[in-house]
């Protein structure tokens, strides 16, 4: 099954990709491993990909269509894959529809994930982070005894700069601007499946096989 996983940031795409990569037996590809997996391999696209990365830039499209390429063509991927962060933008989106077709690969779905605006606010403003050991805590979903102090090291905890709300929420209108299209793009294939995102992890989880199961 090849399935294309998006939503806004906060949804829990993460969490419900690596799910369905354990349900359905198939690899589930990220943008940001594909890119540290193809830099660690000295791959010519790689390199390239490193390069601009280290530079502090956006890796171009043409280097993520060839990444991707490499990825989707590769043993790993034979199966089936669910591709997580790619594509975000309209133009991305075309380039991908080219390369399925120039493999011959036919995508299954287009799962997305959608959210009300406040509610990812809540769950990311809600994040704090161990300046120590790094590991990452919701106050909302964490059961913490201090707020301020890691259970695990007893760090300080505190909140990222990316994390406040009025980051978040700018985010998000950078999200709705350059996926807007995409939902269009995917509908008119007959391909996009919504998906309610506020439930639980497991709820959501049943939502999508249930799309998945009426393909």
């Amino acid at each position: 099954m090849r399935i294309i996983l998006f939503g806004p940031p906060g949804v829990g795409k993460g969490t419900q990709a690596k799910l369905l990569s354990a349900t359905l037996h198939v690899p589930h590809i990220s943008t940001g491993d594909m890119l540290r997996e193809a830099a660690a391999a000295r791959t010519e696209l790689g390199i390239k990909a490193k390069q601009v990365m280290d530079a502090g830039q956006l890796v171009s499209d043409n280097i993520m269509v060839g990444i991707i390429r490499d990825v989707l063509t590769s043993k790993k991927a034979s199966n089936g894959f669910i591709l997580d962060g790619f594509p975000r933008t309209l133009p991305q989106a075309e380039a991908l529809t080219v390369l399925f077709n120039e493999l011959n690969l036919k995508l299954d779905a287009v799962i997305c994930m959608e959210i009300d605006d406040e509610e990812v606010v809540k769950r990311l403003s809600s994040r704090r982070t161990c300046r120590a050991c790094g590991t990452i805590y919701n106050l909302v979903t964490d059961t913490l005894r201090d707020s301020t102090k890691c259970p695990s090291c007893g760090g300080d905890l505190y909140r990222r700069d990316d994390d406040n709300p009025e980051t978040i929420r700018a985010r998000l209108k950078v999200y709705a601007s350059s996926t807007a299209p995409l939902k269009d793009y995917y509908a008119r294939m007959g391909m996009l499946r919504p998906v309610e995102a506020s439930g639980s992890i497991e709820q959501i989880q049943g939502a999508i096989v249930v799309f998945l199961n009426r393909r």
